[in-house]
């Protein structure tokens, strides 16, 4: 399983009730209603402890949260030691 795909089960599962539904990689979390604010940070949470990145409060912007593809994009960054968005890098 890649990264996408468990941080979608993630969503699926805690957010969705287990329907995935029109859920996709681009899905806005917020616009969609999918994740609210606590949502988010249970999201944050869940990233922090499975893939052992720090998540600082500059970085919980909808630019790395928003999407499955752009909570993929900032985990991977986070691992590769890259910049984020939001992050003084």
């Amino acid at each position: 399983m890649n990264l996408k795909d468990e941080i979608r089960n993630f969503v699926v599962e805690n957010f969705l009730f287990g329907d995935a539904g029109g859920l996709t990689d681009d899905s806005s979390f917020i616009r969609e209603g999918i994740v609210d604010s606590t949502g988010i940070l249970q999201l944050v949470a869940y990233l922090q402890e499975r893939y052992q990145v720090a998540v600082a409060d500059e970085e919980l912007i909808p630019e790395n949260l928003d999407s499955v593809q752009r909570v993929a994009d900032f985990v991977e960054g986070k691992r590769s030691g890259a910049p984020c968005a939001g992050s003084e890098g």
